[in-house]
Order: structure tokens, then C-alpha cells, then sequence
């Protein structure tokens, strides 16, 4: 991949550079030819002049002292005629050149044109001709033609094309550098996380199972560092997702041995209880409470294994059975429906305050369904007789919130970012829960990439919402 990405930078680099490099030499070569050629045409002109001026007064001195001093210090050769085309003072222009002779010939026609050529290029012709009429308007009296040398400005713009190329080539040098440091910085950490990655796969337990695959058969398109680190991933996610299997299954499998020996014990217990002696009661009665408590906790340890699975990952795939949507309004109804005579029993009062419509989630209905028992079960537990209890349900565009509000004894505000902690119980909770409620809620709300958060009413009470994803079209 660090050759293909360095030759991707050096391409970009070459395009950028050339980029600049051609269009400046392409100027710099115009802006010198046209130089060459205005400075020849201005002298050509004054040239016209001096020839009228000769061929008025039938006076050829002074023009050919000054045609002899311009060749001496240009060695350009200059050519003046007559309206008849016949040579009037010569320096060395070559009159039989049939490009001379067309081009004289077009001056005093007026058909020749007064642009500078393009640009010069170095292996171009060594002269250049530029003419210039003798008279004005339709009155023409001749011509004049300088035929000027080209090698100096052509070593010129040799020159500069020689610094542009030695510019460009160090630019590309240095660029060549920074890419092949980027192209390190860029692909390190690729190969480190795909290393990383690779040796924390061989740490995790191999798999429990036959039923899932154990290698990666996916083909992957692309560079071989990144294919090397999508099959590292495969890898890697198909051993934690085994992991996730063994430690569920470890739950379940701890739940089940002691659930046993402590209905025995029950038994047991419930067998010794009519010769226990009167004094003995009480003990009696603590001893069956935590054998009660005990169960309930390994309850709650094998429904909070299953709900802080991912969904999709590992076992958690047969979720995939049950429908990803429900309605939060029908759901909240039905479960404050069931819960009316316990809180009736418990002295207090339970409503659902909800929209009118209808408010679909991506959550599974059983999972909701739990996280809302969980709710109620600690409202109805802890809140305290005489208060009141409401279900609240808020459709937005991208969430809907479903909140169990109370006014009851609530909690004090130490203890708010504790309740969601495992076997926390606070300082005013009743005897004979678990601490495990609210742990499994808040992970099932965070399976289904929703959110549990735990806030306190004024002025009094406890405020618990639940936010969850609102089911797209097409999900």
C-alpha cells in the first residue's frame, strides 16, 4: 500500500508541479520573444523614417552610417527598398530569399501583419525578419526590413527554462521527501493496530461452538495492509463475539448450578421451620429472606448478561427473530395497565401522559417491555405511599423519550449517578431488591444505541427517561 500511495502523492505532485512549471516557461518564452520583436518593430520604424528622409533629399549617408552602427552593435542586418522593391541600402540581408522578397512584397501592398510572433522556442531559426513600411496611408515609398538575430534571446529563454526545470525538479525532490514521510506516518499505525490486533485475536478464548465459523472466508478488495486488517477485525470480532457466548453462557450455567443447591436449601428450611423454637424465628425468617434475595440476584445477573450482549454480536444474533420496531404509546399503555393494581395495593396512583399518535422505536417490544417493568417495579418499590407516578411519552424527529416520573421520597443528589451502578442500593431503598434493576434497563436502552439517565423532580421525587432511536422507513 506505501508504494501505490506514494506513487499516487508523486503523480499529484508531477500534475501540480507541471502545472506551474509549463505555463510559467510558456510565459516567460512569450514575454521574451515579444520583447525581442516591439524593440526591432520601434527600430524598423525609426529606420522608415530615415529612409524617407534619404529618399527625399536623394541622401543615402546618413542612413547607411546609421545602418553599419546598428549592425555593429546588434548584428542584425537591415534592408531598406524603394516602392519599386529595387535595393536602396543594404547591410546584408540576402534580397533574393523568396521569404524576403514575399515579405517586401506584402509591406508595400500593406498585407503584412504587425503581431509578434507567439513565442520562440529554442530550436527555432537563429533570425527573425520584422518590416516596416516607408511612408503612410496608401502613399508608399518602400520598405525597410531588419532581419534580427534570435540566438541571444533564445539562450535567454534556454536559460530560464533551465531555472524553471531546476525549480520544478527540486520541488518535487522535496515533495518526494514529505511523501514518502506521510506515507510512514499515514500507514504505521495501520500496520501497529492490524499487529495489535493480531495478538490480542490469539489471546481471547478460541471458539465454544461449531456452529459458527472460526475463519474468515470474506474477500476483500484494496491495498494488502487494509485487506490484512478488515481479515484481523473478521478475526477478532468472530472471538470476542465467542467470548460473548462463553461468558453469557457462563451466567446462565453459574445460575443454574446454585439455583438448585439453594432450592434444596429452601426446601430444607421450609422444612425445619415448624421446630424452630420461638427465639429462633426471627433468625429463621432473615435466613429464608436472603435465600429469597439470593435467587433474585442470580435472576437478575443471568437478564443482565443477556441485556449488555450487543444485539447482533455473538448469540445476541437471535435477536434477529424478533420484530426491531414497536410502538412506545401502545407499549407504555399496556404495561401501566398491568402495573394499576400493585400500585392500588401500594397506596399510590399510576397514569400515562402520551401523544395522540403513534410513536414507533427501533427497539424489540420485549425489551422495551422490561425496561418499563423495571421502571414501574422501582417507583412502585420506593416512592412511597400516596405518591403519584407518570409515564411520559415525547415523539421527536430522531428519538423518542419515554419517562416514569414520581413525587415520592426520591433520593438524595449523591446518590442520582449511583443508581445505575451494579448492586447499588440507596440509603431510603426498601429491603429485598437486588441493585440490579436499573443496571439492566440502562444496558438494554444502550443495546439498542438508546440512553437511561436518572435526574430528581422538584420538589421532590425521581425522574428516570429513557431515550430511544425512532424507527426509520425501510428498518
Amino acid at each position: 500500500m506505501r508504494r501505490r500511495l506514494l506513487v499516487i502523492l508523486l503523480v499529484f505532485a508531477a500534475l501540480a508541479v507541471s502545472g506551474l512549471a509549463v505555463p510559467l516557461a510558456a510565459s516567460s518564452s512569450t514575454g521574451r520573444t515579444q520583447q525581442l520583436w516591439f524593440d526591432r518593430y520601434v527600430d524598423a520604424e525609426w529606420f522608415s523614417e530615415l529612409a524617407e528622409e534619404a529618399m527625399t533629399t536623394d541622401d543615402r549617408q546618413t542612413l547607411l552610417l546609421e545602418m553599419r552602427r546598428y549592425h555593429t552593435l546588434y548584428s542584425d542586418q537591415v534592408l531598406v527598398v524603394d516602392a519599386a522593391g529595387s535595393e536602396f541600402a543594404n547591410t546584408g540581408v540576402d534580397v533574393e530569399d523568396p521569404a524576403v522578397v514575399q515579405l517586401l512584397a506584402d509591406v508595400r501592398s500593406n498585407r503584412h501583419s504587425v503581431q509578434p510572433p507567439r513565442r520562440l522556442r529554442t530550436w527555432d531559426p537563429d533570425t527573425m525578419r520584422i518590416a516596416h513600411p516607408i511612408g503612410a496611408g496608401m502613399q508608399m515609398e518602400g520598405a525597410v526590413l531588419i532581419e534580427a538575430s534570435t540566438v541571444r534571446a533564445k539562450r535567454d529563454i534556454a536559460d530560464r527554462w533551465a531555472l524553471i526545470a531546476l525549480g520544478a525538479w527540486t520541488a518535487l525532490a522535496l515533495f518526494t521527501g514529505v511523501a514518502l514521510g506521510l506515507s510512514r506516518w499515514v500507514l504505521r499505525p495501520l500496520a501497529k493496530l492490524s499487529r495489535s490486533v493480531a495478538v490480542l485475536t490469539e489471546t481471547l478464548p478460541k471458539a465454544v461452538t461449531q456452529a459458527r465459523p472460526t475463519s474468515v472466508t470474506q474477500r476483500y478488495e484494496g491495498p494488502p495492509e487494509v485487506k490484512d486488517l478488515a481479515r484481523s477485525f473478521d478475526t477478532m470480532a468472530l472471538a470476542v463475539g465467542d467470548a460473548v457466548d462463553a461468558q453469557r453462557q457462563l451466567v446462565a450455567d453459574t445460575a443454574h448450578a446454585i439455583r438448585n443447591p439453594l432450592a434444596a436449601l429452601a426446601i430444607r428450611l421450609e422444612s425445619l421451620g415448624r421446630v424452630i423454637p420461638d427465639q429462633a424465628q426471627e433468625s429463621f425468617r432473615r435466613a429464608s429472606s436472603q435465600i429469597d434475595r439470593l435467587k433474585a440476584v442470580l435472576d437478575g445477573l443471568l437478564r443482565l448478561a443477556v441485556a449488555e450482549t450487543p444485539a447482533g454480536f455473538g448469540a445476541a444474533q437471535a435477536d434477529s427473530d424478533w420484530p426491531s420496531r414497536c410502538d412506545a404509546v401502545r407499549v407504555v399503555e399496556d404495561r401501566v395497565d398491568a402495573w394499576q393494581p400493585a400500585y392500588e395495593e401500594a397506596g399510590m396512583t399510576v397514569a400515562a401522559v402520551m401523544p395522540m399518535e403513534e410513536a414507533e422505536v427501533a427497539v424489540p417490544e420485549d425489551a422495551l417491555v422490561q425496561i418499563l417493568d423495571v421502571l414501574l417495579s422501582n417507583s412502585c418499590r420506593y416512592a412511597g405511599i400516596g405518591a403519584r407516578t407518570e409515564v411520559r411519552v415525547h415523539a421527536g424527529t430522531r428519538w423518542v423519550t419515554v419517562s416514569v416520573v414520581d413525587d415520592g421520597v426520591g433520593v438524595i443528589p449523591d446518590e442520582l449517578d449511583k443508581l445505575t451502578t451494579r448492586f447499588y442500593r440507596g440509603a431510603s431503598a426498601a429491603a429485598g431488591g437486588s441493585g440490579l434493576g436499573l443496571p439492566i434497563a440502562a444496558a438494554l436502552a444502550q443495546r439498542y444505541h438508546g440512553e437511561l439517565t436518572v435526574g430528581a423532580t422538584v420538589p421532590n421525587g425521581l425522574h428516570i427517561s429513557v431515550r430511544l432511536p425512532v424507527r426509520r422507513s425501510g428498518r
